[in-house]
């Protein structure tokens, strides 16, 4: 890590808890390899306190912040403008602090996704059908950028139902009319998707082995993709995989966002493969 000096641009994760979180390593490997004087760290900060974080980062010598869980939502009250993606998700992971020290809001958790299904998924994202399981902040994010760069149909159900309403209610109002609600348990409409999304967390964690799609309903001409990547092959993937279909995990979808970040808070290219490297490593270490 390059040495700390009047010049350093500070860069900060605000949530609670932050103890499980890659990303300093990520990010500070990647301003090493694209010789940028950066350092990010992290905050610990929920929505009580946000307010007065925030406008202490507005005086001081950050380049922006990023935000995660509690802070995504509330985050938006201290801001000064939106980019009209992170508007209509109404939630934001990246403040860039502009020259004249306004506070703009994006959401690269989205673009994050996208990018990876399109770069290493090669899929086009206008030309498919989709069904998610699950409807919190990743599968939020995930059906919002689907619907917002023109998929053709996106299915959602969640074991919470209020949830996945609430998303589908969203979507269409904020998004295009596109997204269609699916009981919990009814997975009927999968056999209509192209693609099939895991954004439930079944599979990592406490969940290690379980799969939140019976297997009856994989097909091998559909594509898989899980928002998880540690383990790298999900229950979900590897029932996927034995049925012949394409498979993907989220590795990518947290590379692409965190380099989207440093695309917002410098306007350079992003050293995407030391990067991934980075990830790679973290992960094998665990």
């Amino acid at each position: 890590m390059a040495k700390v000096d009047i010049n350093t641009k500070m860069i900060t994760l605000l949530g609670d808890p932050l103890k499980q979180s890659f990303a300093a390593q990520m990010q500070n490997c990647g301003y090493e390899a694209a010789g940028l004087n950066m350092i990010y760290f992290y905050t610990e900060v929920n929505n009580e306190h946000l307010a007065d974080v925030v406008n202490g980062i507005r005086y001081m010598n950050f380049a922006g912040f990023a935000v995660t869980k509690p802070n995504k939502v509330k985050v938006l009250e201290y801001l000064d403008e939106l980019d009209p993606l992170c508007k209509k998700m109404g939630a934001s992971n990246t403040v860039v602090k502009t020259p004249e020290g306004k506070l703009v809001g994006y959401n690269t958790d989205g673009i994050g996704f996208i990018r990876s299904m399109e770069r290493d998924g090669n899929v086009k994202i206008d030309e498919n059908t989709y069904f998610c399981i699950g409807s919190g902040g990743a599968g939020r994010a995930m059906c919002s950028a689907l619907a917002y760069y023109g998929a053709k149909k996106i299915y959602i159900t969640d074991v919470f139902e209020e949830s996945s309403k609430a998303l589908v209610e969203d979507i269409n109002k904020n998004f295009a009319p596109v997204a269609e609600f699916c009981p919990a348990g009814d997975f009927s409409k999968v056999k209509e998707a192209t693609v099939v999304l895991n954004a439930s967390g079944i599979g990592m964690g406490s969940h290690i082995g379980e799969n939140p799609l019976p297997k009856e309903f994989i097909s091998k001409d559909q594509f898989y993709f899980d928002a998880c990547y540690n383990p790298a092959k999900t229950q979900f993937l590897l029932d996927a995989e034995e049925a012949g279909a394409t498979i993907l995990n989220g590795l990518g979808m947290s590379l692409y966002q965190g380099a989207a970040q440093i695309e917002y808070w410098t306007g350079q290219e992003p050293p995407i493969e030391a990067m991934r490297q980075k990830l790679l490593d973290i992960i094998s270490e665990k």
